[in-house]
């Protein structure tokens, strides 16, 4: 179903707070079917980002290290991608 979210677990160093969120956004994005929520639904909206980052940062506490990293690497950690957030 949400195949443009990254595996997070395994990372060295280990996935970061930002990585994290940006992956529970891009959930919440795709369930919701809201890519820009509007004045009426940002507060629920922000609210599931929030509640998604905080499980998905205990799960990957929780787990045991993987024998092998992710087969992709965290769009977070792509040059292309920090050189057109650094530009915004």
């Amino acid at each position: 179903m949400c195949r443009n979210i990254t595996e997070l677990r395994g990372l060295e160093p280990s996935a970061t707070a930002e990585e994290i969120e940006a992956a529970s956004r891009q959930y919440v994005r795709k369930v919701s079917g809201i890519t820009r929520p509007t004045a009426a639904n940002a507060d629920a909206f922000e609210a599931a980002v929030a509640e998604v980052t905080a499980t998905t940062t205990r799960l990957l506490s929780a787990l045991p290290p993987r024998r092998q990293p992710p087969k992709t690497v965290p769009p977070l950690r792509r040059p292309e991608v920090r050189a057109r957030l650094a530009a915004t």
